[in-house]
């Protein structure tokens, strides 16, 4: 049964749908992450935090969270298997009902799609920017007034799920442009609807505005500014050296930070989210003096040492772009997260205590074992179609696979220079190579067979 007809359509998300709930219908209750807490406080308890973004938070509160975390995850299972449902309409014409759920039993099991969709944390959306962003630029013309509306509205919120995805957004959104100045006079390369990507990041925008007025009463995009950045150069012992080389003495300049830097942290995240940290000392993410000063002291450590900081950015990016275990903070989250639940979900304590992960017992070491092999073959597979694509002068069917690897390319950097290398920042994109090997392979049995010297 192909899966152009409606029917067959829902039909088609409602097994991918379950297929992707799999993971969390196991643990018994949906995954958690540290940050899950927040975004409960946020959403149920109506607690404008500095570093979460209020759009996910009040998604949460939409979806019914209140009453059950359930919902929240059955809508991230539903809306990623409806982009790659239409994805799939676009890629494999003629794509059945049988061939569809063969592609979601691989992913669900041999990438962590079902660890993301399943967990309460946007990011899953993630990869929703990247998937909405090819159709809005590059199948726009044969979507649907209705659908291309629905792949804008959906392209929107996850963008204004996080902070990242918008650099994210912006970059495809850049990368597109090129392209569509490189195909002048070139018939053969694929023209992007710049316009219809434009709307999708002015959707996004909007989206990213009235959420964080309505909880704050105020416009803007982000207020966390400079600090994850301040972090990841600390980490990288750049914050280290500039207070060594300015701090009287040695200098003239007085940071907040002279007294503290014998004994500053060389992580990000003991910076961050350390009991003993001097970072709350200071004020935290809610002082506005502190993240000035912080942004002055990245610009002062730009100006001074450019080489070390392009070397360190370019060195976590690539760490970044290598890092992309399953289960990357999916441990039990009882000390952190126990007392938070206890008081804004009492009735919900109970199952999320007696799930899986609470109780300890997921191993992802075995797991790994598959899911680590599959994305590096993936990702060599995704060259090999762009290789054998750009051989044969098919330059459309490159489109998904280049705006693929860029996304790739562009989460790594955004996450390595922006925050600091975490598995979970690429590990929930890194089935997407996946998913594009499966349908190239759906609509041509040789897709990745090797293009002899001869071929056109």
């Amino acid at each position: 049964m192909p899966v152009g007809g409606m029917g067959a359509a829902l039909l088609g998300i409602a097994i991918l749908s379950l297929m992707f709930l799999s993971v969390a219908v196991w643990n018994g209750f949906p995954l958690i992450f540290y940050d899950t807490g927040a975004y409960v406080l946020e959403g149920l308890g109506h607690v404008f935090l500095v570093e979460r973004a209020p759009v996910y938070s009040e998604l949460l509160f939409l979806a019914g969270g209140a009453f059950s975390l359930w919902p929240i995850v059955v809508l991230q299972a539903v809306m990623t298997s409806y982009l790659i449902l239409t994805v799939a309409r676009m890629e494999v014409p003629g794509l059945t009902l049988w061939g569809l759920s063969l592609i979601g039993a691989v992913l669900s099991l041999a990438t962590g799609i079902a660890w993301y969709v399943g967990q309460v944390e946007p990011d899953i959306f993630t990869p929703a920017v990247i998937l909405g962003s090819w159709l809005l630029l590059f199948r726009s013309r044969q979507l649907g007034k209705s659908s291309r509306a629905g792949i804008v509205g959906l392209t929107g919120v996850a963008v204004a799920c996080h902070p990242s995805h918008l650099g994210l957004q912006m970059g495809l959104l850049i990368g597109a442009a090129l392209l569509r100045l490189l195909a002048r006079g070139r018939r053969k390369l694929p023209r992007p609807d710049l316009r219809c990507g434009l709307i999708g990041l002015a959707a996004a925008l909007g989206i990213i505005l009235a959420g964080n007025f309505v909880l704050t009463g105020t416009v803007f995009i982000s207020r966390s500014g400079s600090v994850f950045v301040f972090a990841r150069l600390m980490q990288d012992g750049i914050v280290q050296r500039l207070l060594k080389d300015s701090c009287p003495p040695a200098g003239h300049e007085e940071w907040k930070l002279c007294p503290y830097q014998d004994r500053l942290p060389h992580n990000a995240n003991a910076w961050l989210w350390g009991a003993t940290s001097e970072f709350h000392a200071l004020g935290g993410f809610t002082s506005k003096a502190q993240q000035e000063e912080d942004g002055r002291m990245i610009v002062e450590s730009v100006l001074r040492y450019p080489l070390i900081n392009l070397e360190a950015a370019l060195r976590d990016s690539v760490e970044q772009f290598l890092e992309f275990k399953t289960g990357d903070g999916i441990e039990p989250q009882l000390t952190i997260l126990e007392a938070g639940f206890k008081h804004l979900i009492p009735a919900q304590v109970p199952a999320y205590l007696e799930a899986r992960q609470q109780r300890g017992v997921l191993r992802f070491k075995t797991l790994n074992l598959i899911h680590v092999p599959v994305g590096v073959l993936s990702v060599l597979g995704l060259l090999l179609l762009l290789h054998n694509a750009a051989r044969r002068r098919l330059w459309d069917e490159a489109s998904l696979p280049a705006l693929v690897l860029l996304g790739l390319i562009g989460n790594a950097v955004i996450c390595g220079t922006f925050s600091n290398p975490h598995d979970r920042y690429q590990s929930r994109i890194i089935w997407l190579p996946s998913l594009v090997l499966l349908l190239a392979v759906a609509r041509d049995r040789r897709a990745l067979q090797p293009v002899p010297e001869s071929g056109t």
